[in-house]
């Protein structure tokens, strides 16, 4: 089956500008033969849900102790952007509160992507941001495979479905082309990533987020900390693309920009900056139209050069408190991993994963 939410989505459908109520789940795909769903590998930052059952003792009872299994998407490139390949389980090193750990489990993540496009479609700032989103996010669609799965979310007040996950690359473009004068000046960032996690808790195999948005929040029910809280218990990776800086170089230009909205501008593309660090992807602020095709294609590359690596954590205390994990490159005697370019110089190594996780306090889920 294709992926979907498992829940009901209130939206509305905005048609020429004007907004009705309504309500919407990520629904099955058109009529016609159902494709084959993504790979399902294990489930990441989860127990893993099996029971090591050990012998009782004569009148005494069985016990069971839940092993919790953390599964970690990983990009290593080089500073410039250029992605690292070939890397061995033995290059890896993580790390959890500083103590070594053994991965278990290792091989590279080729499984198809199954991504949300989430677009702020609002009329803060006249409606820009918006333009910016939409002519912007075509130019995923030629770095796609056929296998990949795209769902459409838009969100001013709160987030709406505009095309559930499909393999119809042409049906969410054509979703995209259709979007015309946006209806409220608000832009609830926070709330949509939140909804967006939340909804694609359960889908397994290699999920991510696409945002196109300035990275302004107006009014969200959830505060930035709350946002970033919530962030550290998902397995989602989010990637983010600032629609902010054509506008801010035109207000500055047409000295339209004060210090206090200079300031608000670099503070959302610092809370972009953070959602998509803190999850192990990227972000990218253009101030280009031309700069969107290498971005796009960055986006997909660094989804299908993942290495899966996945570990059981040395401190087995359920206690529900976040665990900060690093994983870094090494050579084969231990040492700092060398990467040179073609002119032999050497190349600063970054390495992007999920910057911690939450596990389950007491062996009992959320």
């Amino acid at each position: 089956m294709k992926p979907r939410f498992l829940m009901a989505w209130g939206c509305g459908v905005l048609l020429a500008g004007l907004l009705a109520s309504g309500s919407q789940t990520w629904a099955q795909a058109p009529a016609g033969p159902e494709p084959t769903a993504p790979a399902a590998p294990a489930p990441k930052q989860q127990p893993s849900g099996q029971s090591q059952p050990q012998k009782p003792q004569e009148g005494g009872v069985a016990i069971s102790v839940e092993v919790p299994v953390v599964t970690l998407d990983v990009v290593a490139a080089t500073q410039n952007g250029d992605i690292i390949p070939g890397l061995k389980k033995e290059n890896f090193r993580v790390l959890e509160d500083g103590q070594p750990q053994q991965i278990t489990n290792f091989g590279p993540e080729d499984a198809p992507i199954t991504m949300v496009m989430l677009l702020e479609f609002s009329n803060v700032h006249w409606g820009w941001f918006s333009a910016y989103a939409t002519y912007w996010a075509d130019a995923l669609f030629p770095n796609l495979n056929q296998k990949d799965w795209v769902a459409l979310v838009t969100f001013d007040m709160r987030p709406r479905t505009e095309v559930d996950f499909t393999q119809n690359k042409e049906e969410v473009r054509q979703a995209i082309y259709h979007l015309f004068v946006p209806g409220f000046s608000e832009s609830n960032l926070f709330d949509a990533i939140l909804d967006t996690t939340d909804r694609m808790r359960d889908l397994k195999g290699k999920k991510a987020i696409l945002i196109l948005a300035s990275g302004i929040d107006t009014f969200s029910k959830h505060t930035l900390d709350q946002t970033m809280k919530q962030l550290r218990g998902s397995d989602t990776t989010i990637f983010a693309v600032g629609v902010d800086r054509p506008i801010s170089n035109w207000m500055e230009m047409n000295g339209m920009l004060s210090g206090k909205r200079d300031l608000t501008f670099l503070q959302a593309e610092n809370q972009l900056k953070t959602f998509t660090r803190m999850t192990g992807g990227m972000a990218w602020f253009p101030q280009f139209d031309g700069e969107l095709p290498g971005i796009m294609r960055e986006v997909a590359s660094f989804l299908r050069h993942q290495y899966s690596i996945s570990y059981t954590p040395s401190n087995q205390n359920q206690d529900g408190k976040y665990r900060k994990i690093k994983v870094e490159l090494v050579a084969p005697d231990g040492g700092p991993l060398t990467v040179t370019d073609q002119k032999g110089k050497k190349q600063k190594i970054v390495v992007y994963a999920r910057e911690g996780y939450q596990p389950v306090k007491g062996g009992v889920g959320d």
